[in-house]
């Protein structure tokens, strides 16, 4: 079995190894990944690693395997072999995964719908990343539909987080929203989300000179400005930034030109994540990470599973249909194709109408 692994001191650079095959316990399912998808969102796991534990979820193999790490992945799988009563063989999941060829779990919680992954080793980790979707059972499941699922669902998940929260604090009395890094995919949901909200303030995007056409172009942003041109922002009104790119230049330079209106500050992305994370100009007391597994957990005991089920995959199905227009989906074929590209992807060159989808 491969798998893919990322150096931890030099995020730029992957390998690909040869993992053994291990037999199963009782209990326990075999898993043959199926696709799987690759965007930048993926890089900021690596980069939170240590901080948010990604590096705990899957050990590598291999020699000087202490140096390297493997960033998960959302995609299908399907179960190959059984050893429980509760998943047969032939069943298709939808989660979190190595990008691998086979995994092996230890299902608990087995419901119609979902299943929880109970092995040790991931039992201290956030419970949304150990459900599994036992996607042959929800009605209407397409798998024509796998790809924009793979590419939109999480990062618009977090995005339905993002406004929820914002929503649920009267939007720090702002009048606009300015994103930063409008370009990425989760900005996107987020500024689709906010656009057909009737309550929700303007919606701004900030963006590079070479991708400002794309983001003018997605119809869900009132007004779009390069980084260049931030200052062309009207600093009268009161505004809340949501920061998908932890590029401090830029930041420094919007909470400078915003000045006390900068109401509050969301710090959720790292696009930019080569760039230092302090800079002078940067109102620190009104800014605030964001962790989306942290206020799912909190909505799912505000409101119970089925209510955040209900409202999140409203807000995302209805984003994802708005995002159908400008996505541009390119299948790689295999873990070494992958690894090809992995350099333009932490280097932030693919395009942003292109999702990466990677075929086993």
């Amino acid at each position: 079995m491969q798998e893919l692994q990322t150096n931890k001191k030099d995020f730029n650079q992957c390998r690909l190894c040869d993992a053994p095959d291990v037999d199963l316990a009782d209990g326990e399912i075999k898993l043959k990944v199926d696709r799987f998808a690759f965007t930048a969102n993926n890089i900021t796991y690596a980069v939170m690693g240590e901080k948010l534990k990604y590096w705990d979820f899957y050990q590598p193999s291999g020699t000087d395997a202490s140096d390297w790490g493997i960033i998960p992945v959302w995609g299908f799988a399907d179960v190959v072999e059984s050893k429980t009563d509760k998943i047969t063989v032939g069943e298709r999941l939808f989660g979190y995964f190595p990008p691998a060829e086979s995994l092996t779990l230890k299902p608990v919680n087995v419901t119609p719908g979902t299943l929880i992954e109970g092995g040790a080793s991931r039992a201290h980790l956030p419970v949304g990343y150990n459900l599994y979707r036992r996607v042959n059972n929800e009605p209407g499941y397409n798998r024509s539909q796998d790809d924009e699922r793979m590419l939109l669902f999480v990062l618009h998940l977090t995005a339905f987080c993002i406004h929820d929260m914002l929503e649920s604090a009267n939007w720090h009395g702002a009048e606009q929203v300015v994103i930063i890094s409008a370009s990425s995919k989760t900005s996107s949901g987020l500024a689709a989300g906010l656009s057909v909200d009737e309550q929700a303030p303007t919606v701004i995007g900030l963006t590079s000179g070479r991708n400002l056409p794309f983001v003018e172009s997605t119809g869900v942003y009132d007004e779009a400005y390069t980084y260049d041109d931030l200052t062309q922002i009207d600093a009268a009104k009161p505004t809340v930034v949501v920061d998908m790119s932890a590029n401090t230049d830029v930041l420094s330079r919007l909470h400078t030109h915003l000045g006390d209106n900068m109401r509050f500050c969301s710090n959720v992305g790292l696009t930019h994540w080569e760039e230092p994370q302090h800079a002078a100009g940067i109102n620190q007391a009104r800014s605030q990470m964001f962790f989306a597994p942290g206020h799912i957990q909190q909505r799912i005991q505000d409101w119970g599973g089925e209510e955040f089920e209900r409202r999140s995959t409203a807000y995302v199905m209805r984003t994802i249909g708005m995002s159908r227009k400008w996505l541009s989906i390119t299948e790689l074929d295999g873990l070494a194709v992958l690894a090809e590209r992995y350099p333009d992807i932490c280097a932030g060159r693919i395009p942003a109408e292109e999702g990466l989808v990677v075929q086993l």
